[in-house]
């Protein structure tokens, strides 16, 4: 795996941070912070595919994520549904609270979720 583009963006409103690079022309966003109504449009700007060619692929590191409320849910549906379906939205690394609350709403069998960013990536 290796970094080919570096880090392109990176933002932190009201503690949320978003790092959004490049690994072997897969998009990678890096979330740490709780995401929110105050902090989600920040996540869904960096969600959506840059380029607008079939076969956009993202993943969202969510293992900085603590806490996400239903803004941050439909930040993802919204992001899923950005990818046409020759790509995908992975998401890495989603633990406690917020993959319990991705369970309960039933988003985990629409979103593949991966311990990590690199199964996301070799999957």
């Amino acid at each position: 795996m290796t970094d080919t583009a570096g880090t392109n963006e990176q933002a932190e409103p009201e503690g949320l941070s978003v790092v959004r690079s490049t690994v072997d022309g897969v998009t990678v966003v890096t979330v740490t912070g709780e995401v929110d109504h105050h902090t989600s449009g920040i996540l869904r700007d960096a969600l959506a595919p840059e380029d607008p060619a079939p076969g956009a692929r993202t993943v969202a590191d969510l293992s900085g994520v603590p806490f996400m409320d239903s803004s941050g849910i439909n930040v993802l549906i919204a992001g899923h549904q950005a990818h046409d379906p020759a790509g995908w939205l992975r998401l890495a690394g989603v633990r406690g609270p917020v993959l319990r609350t991705l369970e309960i709403v039933g988003l985990t069998p629409l979103i593949a979720c991966y311990p990590s960013v690199r199964d996301a990536l070799e999957d």
